[in-house]
């Protein structure tokens, strides 16, 4: 068996979104039934990102796995060939049968794109959002820099999303105004369901005058879909593409009001452990940062996870989601250089260092 990765480029207009529906026709099904019928066995794709009914995509990523031995960059040439006009493979590889596209970690790039002049443009209608009110740029960009960096995005979240963890980063949120066309570009480690339509409908809003720039700020901290301003319309959204980690990076760290802390990666490509320092956090965000770092963790590959608390609240038995905290063995006691004495008790008798051990228990 094999897996195959493909880069898909689609125009959204005619179809229900990405993900398999009862109610008409998606991206997925036709690539489905096409590659079926190509390969004559059954297929379905797993797709890298469940773009909505009428969203764009230049970049998304979907595998299959197969039994054929058609070389990996000759895919695309073959179903390029039985697709209809609005759906095209741009490339074609063969990935190890490890990698999934949902689960790997990688930065998403969307743009969304709004015809700010006062008489729409039918050859933009299906691939803009269309607003007569003239916006002030400037403005929306200040409000934007508020959303950058790790935050929890409830506030810009529908509210019937089922997801569990609201916390997302946002690498960059860029703006640029050509003629009457003003594209939002936004990047990012993972977006909520309709996340980034909330955040264009957001800054529309502050463009218009309705909110200052710094109320976004204050959207964000409510952490309350009705405090931010509306779902613009899914024409204007375009999935540019998603870049895949490399090469894991030796240290991430996240940092806004509630907390910051630091996650030391470098011994995991080695096989050793993880260190997660957690410099500051507030009391109500703890259990949360814990669980979602130490998961992050150990889905990077690390063997082990160590976690230190600059606050000295850790102790051996508590839980955080899946994983138990416990004494380490620490076999040959050695810590990432730098971190020895924040959280190891060192020179100012800093937090003592637990393992999170992955324990499935009930409740």
């Amino acid at each position: 068996m094999r897996r195959i990765l493909l880069v898909v480029a689609y125009d959204g207009t005619n179809y229900c979104g990405w993900q398999l529906q009862p109610n008409g026709v998606t991206i997925e099904e036709v690539l489905n039934q096409t590659l079926t019928a190509l390969l004559k066995e059954p297929i379905q794709v797993t797709g890298a990102s469940r773009t909505d009914s009428g969203v764009h995509a230049m970049g998304n990523v979907a595998v299959f796995d197969t039994k054929s031995r058609i070389p990996g960059d000759k895919f695309c040439f073959a179903l390029n060939q039985r697709l209809p006009d609005d759906i095209r493979i741009q490339s074609s590889r063969e990935v190890p049968l490890t990698f999934h596209p949902r689960k790997a970690n990688c930065v998403k790039t969307y743009e969304y794109r709004i015809l700010n002049r006062k008489i729409d443009m039918p050859l933009q209608r299906l691939y803009s959002h269309f607003c007569y009110f003239k916006l002030d740029v400037d403005k929306m960009r200040q409000a934007a820099a508020y959303l950058v960096g790790e935050h929890d995005f409830k506030s810009f979240c529908t509210a019937r999303s089922q997801a569990e963890e609201t916390v997302r980063t946002i690498y960059s949120l860029d703006l640029q105004k050509d003629g009457d066309m003003l594209t939002l570009r936004i990047s990012g480690s993972g977006f909520l369901y309709n996340m980034v339509r909330i955040i264009a409908g957001t800054l529309v809003k502050v463009g218009m005058g309705v909110y200052q720039p710094e109320h976004v700020e204050e959207i964000l901290e409510a952490r309350d879909r009705a405090a931010s301003g509306p779902t613009i319309p899914a024409r204007g959204l375009t999935l540019v593409g998603l870049e895949y980690e490399k090469e894991l990076a030796p240290q991430i760290a996240g940092e806004n009001r509630h907390w910051s802390y630091i996650l030391n990666q470098e011994e995991v490509p080695g096989g050793g452990p993880a260190y997660l320092t957690i410099l500051r956090c507030e009391e109500s965000e703890l259990a949360g940062l814990a669980r979602r770092v130490i998961h992050q963790a150990y889905r990077n590959g690390a063997k082990e996870v160590r976690i230190a608390d600059a606050g000295g609240r850790l102790e051996a038995g508590q839980r955080y989601g899946f994983y138990r905290l416990e004494a380490p063995g620490r076999q040959d006691g050695r810590l990432p250089e730098g971190q020895e004495d924040s959280a190891a008790g060192g020179k100012e008798g800093g937090a003592k260092w637990l393992l999170a051990a992955y324990e499935k228990h009930e409740g």
